[in-house]
């Protein structure tokens, strides 16, 4: 029996995928590759990543759309820019792009653009058994990754979300504070999970890392500095980890509560792949236990960069 579906396309920073979700709304098949980036190194330029976009996607194709499978595409959705904003631009994007409108044009069916943050948002309802009409026409959501740290309202519109920034980092994104802390620490690039690892390890936990917040912006280059300072003056590398993931969690909880304040919506949303980070979402349950806030955590793989949320906004444009 030949299965129909909407292919969904994205090509981040940092990862190359796909997804396969048929016309009932059940995903059928993803395909993730993680983009190399050498020992010591702290990240990729864009013609860098860009080639090997190029490079995985016919392997990611051959994986996801085997021979033997009866698949029938009935429409293309790829994540066209990073955020659902004009001036809102990466080259790496074009890769993905360039695959969906060829495979579009070849196939007669068509082809939806949507962001690499409407795409998270999706993935993440997906990934915290949610549909979009289970919450409310407003919530909150962050998007805090390598590449971006956002706090935003959202509501849903006929081509996805409509996403206003509430708050943003100032200076670093938390993902690059990761980064950078897990390579000090000895971590290879990309750090999150062994940052995790190692801070799961942290005994006394009292390795401060003050939080830097003003209205629902906020700092993390001071993070950074203090992370540093504790690893030069011999802090235990699972403390600093720790005291790291804790800094993060606090800045999160300090926003949040100011967003509720001011918009009184309570729903909040977390995507991103610092979002997978579980010590973090233990922290904030924690710190916003009783304050009436509707916490809605998505399962790991959800949070990092995928394009199954790229491929459900696909389908809801059908």
């Amino acid at each position: 029996m030949i299965q129909k579906v909407i292919l969904g396309i994205d090509t981040s920073n940092y990862t190359t995928a796909l997804a396969l979700v048929d016309l009932d709304g059940n995903l059928v098949h993803q395909e993730r590759q993680v983009l190399d980036v050498k020992q010591g190194e702290r990240g990729l330029r864009q013609s860098e990543a860009l080639f090997q976009h190029v490079v995985n996607l016919p392997m990611l194709m051959q994986k996801l759309l085997p021979q033997t499978a009866l698949y029938e595409i009935q429409g293309i959705a790829v994540s066209a820019k990073p955020r659902p904003i004009e001036d809102s631009y990466m080259p790496v994007f074009r890769a993905g792009i360039g695959l969906a409108e060829s495979l579009a044009c070849t196939l007669k069916v068509p082809l939806y653009y949507t962001t690499h943050q409407e795409g998270h948002i999706r993935a993440a309802l997906y990934g915290a058994h949610l549909k979009p009409a289970d919450l409310p026409t407003a919530f909150l959501a962050t998007h805090f990754s390598g590449g971006t740290s956002e706090l935003l309202a959202v509501k849903p519109d006929k081509q996805g979300y409509a996403c206003q920034i509430l708050g943003k980092t100032l200076d670093l994104n938390a993902g690059q504070l990761v980064d950078r802390i897990g390579v000090a620490l000895g971590c290879a690039f990309p750090a999150g999970k062994a940052v995790e690892a190692l801070a799961e390890s942290a005994i006394l936990k009292n390795c401060i890392i003050p939080s830097s917040v003003s209205g629902m912006d906020f700092h993390f280059s001071g993070q950074e500095s203090k992370a540093k300072q504790w690893i030069q003056k011999g802090v235990p590398k699972e403390e600093v980890a720790f005291g790291l993931l804790k800094s993060i969690a606090k800045t999160l909880s300090k926003i949040i509560q100011q967003a509720v304040k001011e918009t009184s919506v309570c729903d909040v949303l977390f995507s991103g792949g610092v979002m997978s980070n579980q010590i973090i979402r233990q922290i904030l349950e924690k710190e916003l236990k009783g304050k009436h806030i509707r916490l809605h955590f998505t399962a790991p793989e959800y949070a990092t960069d995928n394009a199954v949320g790229v491929a459900y906004i696909g389908l809801e444009q059908q």
